[in-house]
């Protein structure tokens, strides 16, 4: 071609076919899902590697700590009193009537004899306690009783008031039976009370487990 439309130059221009947008999109979107993939396998493998909570191979860590009972070292001795109580054999106890009622105080002697108490005098309260009880007996002894004696006899009349003399024999204790008296705990519950008092279970203690 000559004239106004004369091509000079020893190279032409070549036409290319533009790329269709809908490819340029899904190469973008797959290169971000390639991405977003390795970057989560990245971190479940940082969380196995490190102990991490997600996925630990140790399982939860501390903040997942559960509380198990264990054993404190007195549990160890199991069966080991406290304090050292007398058993029913080593008590005497002298049993008052201090009700209308007769033949009841023999009655109770009899039954506490037969659970292991020794028997001392047998009859009617004094004046300062006949007919004045109202309630269902009155436990008496020493003050060294109220924590020894005294509470050993309690677990024989539930409900018994509990007071303290002057007297110096601590294993010799008085039963007062009261207007309210019906008859002694039954065998059964009082020896399961018996072996609470002088066989005490230590409760366990919580430590915690991870």
């Amino acid at each position: 071609m000559g004239g106004k439309y004369r091509i000079t130059g020893d190279k032409y221009p070549r036409m290319r076919r533009g790329r269709p947008r809908s490819r340029i999109v899904l190469a973008i979107v797959a290169s971000v899902a390639a991405i977003g993939l390795i970057s989560w396998g990245s971190l479940q493998l940082i969380d196995v590697f490190t102990g991490g909570d997600k996925a630990s191979a140790a399982g939860p860590g501390p903040a997942h700590c559960t509380t198990k009972p264990s054993a404190s070292p007195s549990a160890a001795r199991t069966g080991d009193p406290a304090k050292k109580l007398p058993a029913p054999a080593q008590i005497t106890v002298n049993v008052f009537n201090a009700t209308p009622r007769s033949g009841l105080a023999k009655e109770t002697a009899d039954e506490l004899k037969k659970r292991g108490f020794k028997i001392g005098d047998v009859g009617n309260a004094t004046k300062a306690y006949d007919k004045k009880v109202k309630g269902t007996g009155i436990l008496l002894g020493a003050t060294k009783a109220t924590d020894a004696a005294l509470p050993v006899l309690g677990t024989q009349l539930a409900g018994a008031e509990v007071k303290a003399d002057t007297r110096d024999k601590p294993t010799e204790v008085d039963l007062i039976l009261g207007t309210a008296f019906k008859h002694l705990t039954p065998k059964a519950e009082a020896d399961k009370a018996l072996t609470a008092l002088t066989h005490p279970q230590p409760a366990p203690s919580k430590s915690p487990s991870c």
